[in-house]
């Protein structure tokens, strides 16, 4: 971040930098909870509690709420425009993320990318995780100019006033979205911020977002 007064600093700079600290913050009282139910599990079986499947529910829920908290950081933290993020290491929030979900992911592509960049098409597979509820599939592929997230399902939930959020500047004049759609116009934000314009469709049987 470039130097700053407290008066001077975005908005979405500081929305940003919450967002990194909460997930941050959580994070670490979830391991200690993940830690102590790997022990009981090491600690013999007298009992059955080792076995049980109220263990193993808080297993699934404790790695499960991990995974989905590091994808947050990443997607909604603050994204330094000289940091630099490896692809497998994108590929690992992705699969971590959608681990025991009807959604599967695929990414295609070699290298690293800015962090910035990894914003949009992490915010962009947050785009098409809510317009498939359902399940899918999602393939995310490198191109000469950019980036497509294309998905690909049976049934789709197709609202596209969020979508139009994805437009920018161009966007609308609309009430903001649910919270839980709060990915749409921080996407849309990102390019216009970025110079980096998106693309998209849904219908039907699947969605896509270009960048």
């Amino acid at each position: 971040m470039n130097a700053a007064t407290a008066a001077t600093v975005p908005e979405a700079d500081l929305a940003s930098l919450v967002a990194a600290r909460l997930c941050h913050d959580l994070v670490s009282p979830l391991g200690a909870i993940g830690n102590g139910v790997e022990l009981l599990e090491m600690s013999g079986d007298q009992s059955g509690l080792a076995r049980s499947p109220e263990l193993s529910l808080i297993t699934e829920s404790v790695r499960a709420a991990r995974a989905r908290l590091r994808f947050f950081r990443s997607a909604f933290g603050h994204a330094p425009a000289d940091a630099r993020v490896a692809l497998p290491e994108i590929a690992q929030l992705l699969g971590d993320v959608t681990e025991g979900t009807r959604l599967t992911v695929e990414l295609n592509g070699q290298g690293d990318l800015a962090r910035p960049e990894a914003r949009m098409l992490l915010l962009s597979f947050l785009c098409l995780d809510s317009a498939m509820p359902w399940g899918g599939r999602v393939l995310i592929c490198r191109t000469a100019p950019g980036w497509r997230v294309v998905g690909e399902a049976t049934r789709m939930r197709i609202d596209r006033d969020l979508w139009r959020w994805l437009d920018g500047d161009a966007a609308p004049m609309q009430p903001m979205p649910p919270a839980a759609a709060v990915h749409f116009p921080l996407l849309g934000r990102m390019a216009a911020q970025l110079a980096r314009p998106v693309t998209w469709e849904v219908d039907e049987t699947g969605a896509e977002i270009s960048f």
